[in-house]
């Protein structure tokens, strides 16, 4: 697995980011040398993406970080409704790819200090070097904490230009490379993974029905409490829990891509009554299901 090392300081440094809903068939974009690194990570569905002559499988709870230096491409479309963020870093230390272990050739390019950057460091304070390495690609950690991290990032956007908010975002950002490395310690299938992996395969695919743990616990063959457990480090979340979000994102897609009346939506998604579905939908989103149609289409 490739792993990206930076010499620090100085610490890699946040520019922007956001959050992109992807119907079926969308591509992500192709670039070459875009002079900056690009984080994506996957909360829903799956992207499909090359880098030069790597190709990954950026599915749910996963991250894949592009380098600055190579071109990458679509290797097909999104197969789902698929959610992602994406986060933008660079930095004006030096930076190499190295295999896991880190100590074994080059497999990329490396960054250059400048005469006057080493200057400094010699004549101003001491401060000892270290380095942080983050996983190219990688199965999140902490999943639920990646998403809320990069949430509050992107809802931070429109205030960027701000001081206060440009610091509090590089604040957030140094967590966000703390909980990559700590995906690269942990990097591996753990017991309960697969089991966690089937709920969730087995709750998108019948999202539209009645669901209990009971029912879930049957089809799977654990106990119920085992499944929310697996989950919960997994996906940061129980069944339910897991349950109610996806069938929140089918309804925004219902809203964004149908003109299907608010009842026949929520029947669809699973909720058996209109004002539940409102309930969670405004919980969730802050608007209700019919001023979320109102907006977007209203910015056709």
């Amino acid at each position: 697995m490739p792993v990206l090392q930076f010499d620090c300081p100085p610490m890699p440094g946040y520019i922007r980011s956001g959050y992109s809903l992807a119907g079926p068939g969308r591509r992500h974009p192709e670039r070459s040398a875009i002079g900056e690194f690009d984080l994506l990570v996957v909360k829903q569905g799956c992207l499909y993406i090359g880098e030069e002559d790597r190709t990954y499988k950026v599915s749910e709870g996963h991250a894949l970080i592009l380098r600055p230096d190579l071109h990458h491409y679509p290797t097909e479309g999104t197969r789902e409704l698929t959610a992602s963020y994406w986060l933008h870093f660079d930095t004006a230390g030096a930076w190499r790819a190295v295999d896991e272990a880190g100590e074994a050739g080059v497999v990329g390019s490396e960054g250059a200090e400048s005469t006057e950057a080493q200057a400094g460091r010699a004549s101003g304070p001491r401060i000892q070097p270290f380095a942080i390495r983050l996983p190219q690609f990688t199965r999140l950690a902490e999943p639920g904490r990646m998403y809320e991290l990069l949430g509050r990032l992107t809802q931070l956007e429109s205030s960027s230009h701000l001081d206060d908010v440009r610091w509090r975002q590089q604040r957030l950002f140094q967590e966000t490379l703390a909980l990559l490395a700590d995906s690269l310690a942990a990097y591996g299938p753990k017991p309960g993974d697969e089991v966690a992996d089937r709920a969730a395969s087995y709750l998108r695919l019948h999202y539209a029905e009645q669901m209990t743990a009971q029912r879930l616990g049957a089809e799977l063959r654990f106990h119920p409490v085992y499944i929310a457990r697996c989950m919960r480090r997994r996906f940061g979340c129980a069944p339910m829990e897991y349950l109610l979000r996806y069938r929140l994102e089918q309804a925004k897609r219902l809203l964004l891509q149908t003109d299907l009346p608010i009842l026949q939506i929520a029947r669809e998604t699973g909720f058996q009554q209109a004002a539940y579905f409102t309930s969670c939908f405004r919980a969730r989103e802050g608007v209700t299901p019919r001023a979320y149609r109102q907006v977007f289409h209203g910015h056709r």
